[in-house]
């Protein structure tokens, strides 16, 4: 239902250069301490320390080769992946512009699947590959008939999912440390903050703060002003000597705001973004949650008759990551494949099919500009 491809992977080039509002990384490239330690986790599962599991926090599956930051944002990736696909962004119409419609309903059956959106138009297919975020499955805002399995529903209800939010904040000059991470340590997880030099890896005036959980949560609940305000604010405590800038948002007006001081001259732009307040998303990404089997996960991922599963979600090896949701939404392809070459005895065509590759073998072709920072 929305006006652009990649849902939770979305790079917005409105400073003139990418900046990724979801998804930005790509894997396979004393108190104190332990403090940081647990605010740095948060931000690795986008919740609460104390709604982690402790059994099962540890064993998502690492790529070799270490984290690297796109450099160029994830668009020309998804972009790639969408060359000759029949999308529908939002299904506007030329009578109504404005309106934009979603999924309510799925029903499966042995003819196939009916999908409805809200405004009574319906799609049939012989089968479905759902890839709604959890958050949304959770609000349970779609209908299925019948009912899906209490085991799915089971998954759906005992995976968490999480919150972790970027304000990013685009000054006209550098005047931090030319560091990875810029952190503060309170005496309690939720006091925490650290920001996202990306300066170090794009060449960009531009630190990203990056809330989650409870924090991020009650951000969510602030205008955007006031937001990266509140950032800035967190910054103020690292680097106390920095100047108050006047703020601007390049979405409302195309025209800077500067303030001129003795001490500085310099002005502000920035970006926030709101996963959990987001109909379309509800939520960042996946976690395993307290006391619950780390199979949940596989779960969610198994077909139900016609209906394939795929998504973040749906990995237990790389949960919570892109490549966890590109590697199931290939093995979901295949299985749908599968599912319709036998319905109708044609599996002599098998050939005219790409192969699909399993979530082990999942790689793409796209010249890519990755910064270890």
């Amino acid at each position: 239902s929305r006006d652009r491809i990649g849902g939770r992977v979305y790079t917005d080039h409105s400073f003139g250069f990418p900046v990724d509002m979801g998804a930005a990384w790509q894997e396979g490239v004393a108190n104190n301490v332990l403090q940081w330690y647990l605010c740095r986790m948060e931000g690795w599962f986008a919740t609460d320390s104390d709604n982690i599991s402790l059994k099962n926090w540890d064993q998502e599956v690492l790529l070799p080769g270490g984290h690297g930051l796109m450099v160029r944002g994830y668009r020309p990736i998804i972009n790639t992946l969408a060359k000759g696909l029949d999308i529908r962004l939002s299904h506007r119409y030329i009578f109504s512009p404005k309106s934009c419609s979603r999924v309510t309903k799925i029903v499966r059956g042995k003819k196939g699947v009916e999908v409805t959106v809200n405004n009574d138009k319906s799609f049939f297919a012989d089968a479905a590959i759902v890839t709604v975020p959890l958050g949304v499955l959770k609000a349970k805002s779609i209908e299925f008939e019948p009912r899906l399995p209490e085991w799915k529903e089971a998954a759906i209800d005992g995976i968490g999912v999480g919150v972790e939010n970027k304000i990013v904040l685009h000054f006209d000059k550098v005047f931090w440390p030319n560091v990875e991470f810029l952190g503060i340590v309170s005496s309690t997880s939720y006091g925490c903050s650290y920001f996202l030099n990306l300066h170090k890896a794009t060449g960009h005036p531009v630190l990203v703060y990056m809330p989650a959980g409870r924090l991020a949560q009650d951000i969510e609940k602030m205008s955007d002003e006031s937001a990266a305000k509140f950032a800035f604010s967190q910054l103020k405590l690292i680097l106390p000597d920095v100047t108050e800038p006047v703020y601007f948002h390049f979405l409302s007006f195309l025209k800077y705001h500067s303030i001129s001081s003795s001490a500085a001259i310099y002005k502000i732009q920035y970006l926030v973004s709101q996963w959990g307040r987001d109909e379309n998303s509800l939520g960042s990404y996946s976690y395993d949650a307290v006391g619950k089997p780390r199979n949940l996960f596989e779960r969610l991922r198994i077909p139900v008759d016609n209906l394939f599963f795929a998504g973040e979600a749906t990995s237990i090896k790389y949960t919570g990551t892109v490549h966890g949701a590109f590697s199931t939404g290939l093995m979901a392809a295949e299985e749908c494949r599968m599912r319709v070459l036998e319905k109708y005895g044609d599996l002599e065509h098998l050939e005219m099919f790409h192969p699909a590759m399993d979530e082990e073998a999942a790689s793409i072709s796209v010249p890519l500009l990755i910064s270890r920072m």
